[in-house]
């Protein structure tokens, strides 16, 4: 290799995602027989609805299908997805012009950024919080700003130390409700201050929202909030409660000014999704009531049982009340850190977990399990634990 050719600076910035430099390790061990056990990932292993697929594959059979598709998304898609939000969240919008269909969320943070942020401008990011939000901010030259997300206030933002901070450069907040990685539930109060917060400092509050339908009756919505449009934007995806991680379907809601900025962006980066994704994401959109209650209550609801009884073998401490498809807890006092009690699960009982410190500095004493994985594989996951660590 000619060592005269360096790669870009950023690149010293960031480090490779944690669970693509780890699950190179996990293949390895299950290479040498292993046989490994992953609660890590929160990539559901059941499928969409049967009529999802359908669609998908009657389109793909269309001759005429296959072409480049328009950027903003086919009107059959932007449609659904106003009427999914109208139906569960009751918030009206306007499919023409209030909501972009994304290439899932990663993209929707890269685009979003893109078009609200220059180089040297701050971000607010929570700790613990999902760390693409960190990454993807850095490559572009933003300044992190970090707030905290404590447990004793059910990992809600503490407006008091926002209000405290120099927020005159800050032109977005990340926020994450139903909470990842922490399970911390949505609240209509902090939504409500979110939005007063966004409005009286000139910031873009982004609320990330795939999460709000797994083990949760009570699906919110930023958007609800009378004047958040105006000041927020709103992800959703379709991977976490469709089953769709890997269709790569998310979405944009928001004004139109704003979504525009965003299409600007978007509209020089893809050529659009093919048609039959598209198509097909129209129609989980209309799953009905009972498909929604079985997929993402009573399977998760089933699986956090077990999941329960793991964090109680290893005694660590959850809430019960969380909800989303991970659990979150606190380690006990004997690990000096969440990476020796993770790495010790790995190598000895088999089972990967995932340390919380790669959600940032608040998450350094505390482990997440994921429900993405059959009944089955989470007890015998349990079985292998309570060997280990008898």
């Amino acid at each position: 290799m000619n060592s005269s050719i360096k790669p870009a600076d950023r690149l010293s910035l960031v480090q490779e995602y944690y669970f693509s430099r780890k699950l190179k390790e996990v293949a390895k061990l299950n290479a040498e027989g292993k046989d490994i056990i992953s609660l890590a990932i929160g990539s559901p292993d059941m499928p969409p609805s049967e009529k999802t697929i359908e669609t998908l594959c009657k389109v793909a059979y269309d001759p005429n299908a296959h072409g480049y598709q328009p950027t903003v998304g086919t009107p059959e898609l932007r449609n659904a997805m106003a009427y999914f939000y109208k139906r569960w969240y009751n918030v009206d919008l306007d499919p023409n012009t209030e909501i972009q269909p994304m290439i899932g969320s990663k993209e929707a943070i890269l685009h979003v950024t893109l078009a609200l942020c220059n180089p040297g401008d701050e971000v607010l990011v929570p700790n613990p919080g999902y760390p693409t939000y960190t990454s993807l901010s850095k490559i572009l030259g933003q300044k992190i700003v970090n707030y905290d997300l404590l447990e004793n206030d059910g990992w809600q933002p503490d407006f008091e130390s926002l209000e405290k901070m120099d927020l005159s450069r800050v032109k977005i907040m990340w926020t994450n409700y139903p909470n990842m990685p922490t399970g911390g539930n949505a609240r209509r109060s902090t939504y409500e201050r979110l939005v007063k917060f966004a409005q009286e400092h000139n910031i873009v509050v982004v609320n990330d929202n795939p999460y709000s339908f797994i083990i949760n009756d009570n699906p919110q919505s930023i958007l609800q909030i009378p004047g958040a449009k105006d000041c927020c934007i709103e992800f959703n995806s379709m991977s976490k409660s469709h089953n769709m991680p890997g269709w790569r379907v998310g979405m944009v809601a928001t004004n139109s000014e704003f979504i525009s900025w965003i299409l600007k962006i978007k509209s020089n980066v893809d050529s659009g999704t093919f048609r039959g994704i598209q198509l097909a994401a129209a129609e989980a959109c209309h799953n009905d009531d009972s498909w929604h209650h079985v997929n993402n209550y009573e399977n998760y609801k089933r699986r956090r049982v077990i999941a329960e009884e793991i964090m109680d073998v290893l005694e660590c401490k959850y809430d019960k009340n969380s909800v989303g498809m991970f659990l979150w807890g606190g380690i006990p006092d004997k690990y000096s850190t969440c990476e020796e009690l993770t790495e010790k699960i790995l190598h000895e009982a088999r089972v990967f977990i995932t340390p919380g410190f790669i959600f940032g500095s608040n998450g350094d004493r505390y482990i997440r399990i994921s429900l993405c994985a059959k009944d089955e594989k989470i007890a015998e996951a349990l079985e292998r634990i309570k060997k280990t660590v008898s």
